[in-house]
């Protein structure tokens, strides 16, 4: 049959800085729905029939010490995958494992490494050194036919179809046999070069665009966290006369401000509401670890958790607007009392386990300056620093109760208030912005990548210099991406 020209554009990018890319003149079927068509000359093979060696590994028994301590032998685990090329690994065995374990074999680097199942499933690494692996991985070694970075970018771009064919309930996973059997598009050696060539470097920038926007990111959260341990500690009047706090790590104080201990302005209650659900208790909706810490406003867009929680329960720890909300246990001791505060009125929801319920005296202090000021390292450093625990951290009601806090008039609390909602809310906008245009970038490198290795657009002499003159090219026929 006659291949097939192609007269259409196959798809979009709205990213701007890349010129128009055209397909290659003839494609034919692959015969795989979800390769669909390959540019004519090139191949599908299996890959057991591309490679000389595709194997895996094992994980020597935990509680012999003598295959992990001051091991010298760098031993991949999938956690250490992470679509990139890999340097160095978490973990390493000793030479005495890989004489006891015949299935520990060796791979040199330029290896490609896939994770089978697991939450990392379907994630690879490009071996930059010689190592051995656990029997979640498979490792595809040497090949005749396909140059190892070409693949690399091949199963990046066919990640999702690969994970598709996965089997198993609650974990799924790819097998070694079934990564033997997939059908990889196999272009010329050179092309396969030309494709790696523009591959490279098209995602390096893409890559170092990403990499400062994300520096940006981490500069703009710096300056809203200084933004608010100043102005909660130092007010807005910028010549205010100071004063010594008395407390060591506060500091200085506008004059007429006070420093209190939580416990004289506000009520704290410990939960001890867990997520179990029992016959004989009122259904209630939980507001749990994970929606606190993970949001600074409580709200009824929050998917909250249905549970069940007794009488006293209900009564102690339902949730009112202008709570605020800290957890109070964490792996991290610096994860101790995040804080969030209840925005809105909700019905029927208690405050779940790990957290602690903080509600104010209105006459004393407001609930949005109390979310403030424990969003600020000089108070909040209090609360890690009581914290007990080793691999998990916890802190008790009298610590939280005992700990300091500054406090203005309520006029100033809630000028300072209005003020830091406004400009936090300023700078959340940019780095929405800007998060929006890293996941836009993100998408459209995988986008490159798979229209690069499925042949739907013909790169050959693109990844050279660009001051290399290119052929004008039809329209009709042209792909923006």
């Amino acid at each position: 049959m006659k291949p097939k020209k192609i007269r259409r554009i196959f798809g979009a990018s709205k990213t701007a800085g890349f010129r128009m890319l055209k397909p290659y003149p003839y494609y034919k079927d692959s015969g795989v729905e979800w390769i669909g068509n390959v540019p004519e000359g090139w191949e599908l093979r299996k890959l057991s029939q591309s490679f000389n060696s595709i194997g895996s590994g094992t994980t020597p028994k935990s509680n012999e010490e003598v295959y992990y301590e001051n091991g010298t032998v760098p031993w991949v685990i999938t956690g250490d995958l992470n679509d990139s090329i890999l340097n160095e690994t978490s973990k390493k065995i000793t030479k005495e494992a890989i004489n006891d374990y015949s299935t520990l074999k060796m791979y040199s680097p330029n290896s490609l490494v896939i994770a089978m199942y697991g939450a990392t499933i379907g994630k690879i690494a490009l071996l930059n050194l010689k190592a051995c692996v656990n029997q979640a991985c498979c490792v595809l070694g040497k090949s005749s036919l396909l140059k190892i970075k070409y693949v690399f970018y091949w199963f990046l771009a066919n990640k999702k179809n690969i994970i598709s064919l996965s089997y198993g309930g609650g974990q799924p996973n790819i097998s070694q046999d079934l990564i033997k059997t997939l059908l990889i598009t196999i272009p010329s050696k050179k092309e396969q070069e030309e494709i790696i060539q523009y591959l490279d470097k098209k995602t390096s920038e893409i890559d170092k665009t990403i990499q400062k926007d994300k520096k940006l990111i981490e500069l703009l959260k710096e300056k809203r966290t200084a933004l608010i341990n100043h102005v909660v500690t130092k007010g807005l009047d910028l010549d205010a006369k100071m004063k010594d706090s008395g407390v060591e790590w506060i500091g200085e104080i506008p004059e007429g401000w006070k420093i209190s201990k939580i416990k004289d302005k506000v009520t704290v209650k410990i939960s001890n509401v867990d997520k179990k659900s029992k016959e004989n208790e009122p259904d209630v909706l939980l507001c749990n670890y994970t929606d606190v810490y993970n949001n600074e406003f409580i709200t009824s867009n929050l998917d909250f958790m249905k549970a069940t929680a007794n009488y006293d329960q209900i009564k102690r720890l339902s949730i009112k607007k202008d709570d605020v909300i800290i957890t109070k246990d964490s792996e991290d001791a610096e994860d101790i009392a995040v804080p969030a505060i209840v925005s809105e009125e909700l019905n029927n929801v208690v405050c779940g386990y790990h957290l602690a319920l903080l509600r104010h005296d209105k006459s004393k202090i407001t609930g949005n300056f109390l979310f403030r000021l424990l969003q600020s390292k000089k108070i909040n450093d209090q609360f890690s620093v009581a914290a007990n625990g080793v691999t998990r951290f916890g802190i008790s009601t009298y610590p939280i109760k005992n700990s300091y806090i500054v406090v203005p008039s309520l006029k100033e609390q809630k000028n300072i208030t209005k003020y830091l909602d406004n400009q936090t809310s300023k700078i959340d906008k940019t780095i929405h912005k800007i998060q929006k245009k890293i996941t836009l970038m993100e998408e459209y490198k995988k986008s490159l990548i798979h229209h690069a290795v499925t042949g739907k657009i013909d790169v050959r002499g693109e990844g050279k210099s660009d001051q290399t003159p290119q052929k004008k090219v039809s329209s009709q026929t042209s792909l923006t991406i």
